[in-house]
């Protein structure tokens, strides 16, 4: 795998310290009140984490996505529910870097290198998940503005954020229906519920993933002006492929915080193990456990190969959606399996809100459903080697 700088083994090992000192020992905490980690958000803005991918000029980190993945799976291994904050962020950021104009990318990428402005992604809406060519809210043009009407689902960050980027229908007449869909980039009041033209409802209740906001965002006539095209009025009709490049960012992400979750359902598991003891000697003694344990670990390096291999492809800018859609599918099944694996071996225990594992096991699910569910990962991955044979 790739060779890292100094600054980024520096970058990637302060990130695990913090996670070591500051995250394991309250993110339960959290996780079982709700509530979002304002303290822990704050320091990783001090360490830089909302600027890593952009660029030095705009105020940010400049490093590449395989950088990224390396501290998102540090994060998850302490909380996916902190990766889930910069998670919509990076991918908003990475749309403006890659399609917005010289104007956007001013405006807000020096903002949102430092956590001043925070972003959140939405395309899915109540009736249109995988299916993202069934979306329904409408981008109308008005003399100088787009008037947008329509409700957005699943926004991760969609109430605190100041800024989101969305997809809506321009032209529902265009053939293929993909071809009448544009990006917009728009302007809210942050952890505003009501404000002229959006309604964000109370955050959704979850199994797992708590402490994050997962919001509906209501479009009700809400205007913004034509410069809040991404890239442009020319880029008009161009937001399905620009918000697909940007799932296939998403996909090697989702892989990399279950790789982290795999992680730290490992480490507990090897922990307890050690530590207790049946008949006379400690469970890790016992051949059940070691072949479990076994599994998990040889799972998890498995999954760690695809994931690094997705990013560093995707970090060149070559087409990664094979190499992530397999990163995909493979790491967050391992996460359920190693979550579900360190729950039993905890026994009891494991289902108790005391020890960890209660946590990852209800984690777990989310990763195999978010950026589209593992079965479109199947086909996706089998009409690339279709195509390919």
């Amino acid at each position: 795998m790739k060779e890292l700088t100094a600054e980024q083994k520096e970058l990637v090992a302060l990130v695990r310290e913090f996670v070591d000192r500051e995250v394991l020992p309250v993110a339960s905490k959290f996780d079982h009140a709700d509530e979002f980690p304002t303290d822990l958000v704050e320091q990783m803005k001090e360490i830089g984490l909302f600027g890593i991918t952009i660029p030095e000029e705009f105020g940010g980190l400049g490093l590449d996505l395989y950088t990224y993945a390396l501290i998102v799976r540090e994060l998850s291994r302490g909380w996916i529910s902190l990766s889930g904050v910069i998670n919509t962020h990076f991918m908003a950021a990475w749309m403006l870097m890659t399609y917005g104009t010289e104007e956007q990318k001013a405006t807000y990428l020096p903002r949102m290198a430092t956590g001043e402005s925070r972003s959140a992604y939405s395309m899915t809406e109540p009736h249109a998940g995988s299916d993202v060519q069934a979306i329904r809210t409408r981008a109308v043009r008005d003399g100088d503005e787009y008037v947008i009407t329509g409700q957005k689902m699943w926004a991760t960050n969609g109430l605190r954020a100041d800024l989101a980027m969305i997809l809506t229908v321009t032209d529902p007449t265009a053939e293929p229906r993909h071809r009448g869909m544009t990006a917009f980039l728009i302007e809210k009041e942050p952890s505003v519920s009501e404000q002229p033209g959006i309604t964000v409802p109370p955050q959704l209740k979850k199994l797992g993933y708590k402490g994050v906001e997962s919001t509906e965002i209501v479009f009700d006539g809400f205007r913004v002006p034509a410069t809040a095209v991404l890239g442009g009025e020319e880029m008009v009709g161009q937001g399905f492929k620009q918000f697909m490049a940007a799932v296939e960012l998403g996909r090697v992400n989702v892989a990399a915080r279950a790789v982290g979750l795999a992680t730290c359902a490992l480490e507990q598991a090897v922990k307890y193990a050690k530590e207790r003891e049946t008949f006379g000697k400690p469970i890790a003694k016992h051949q059940a456990i070691q072949m479990k344990i076994a599994k998990m670990a040889t799972n998890l390096r498995a999954a760690e190969l695809l994931m690094l291999e997705a990013a560093e492809l995707k970090a060149t800018g070559a087409r990664a959606d094979l190499e992530a859609g397999m990163a995909k599918l493979f790491a967050t099944e391992v996460a359920m399996e190693n979550a579900s694996e360190a729950m039993r071996i905890h026994g009891g225990y494991g289902y108790s809100q005391e020890f960890m594992v209660e946590r990852l096991y209800r984690d777990a699910p989310l990763l195999v459903l978010g950026e589209g569910t593992n079965e479109i990962q199947q086909i996706v991955i089998a009409a690339r080697v279709l195509a390919d044979n």
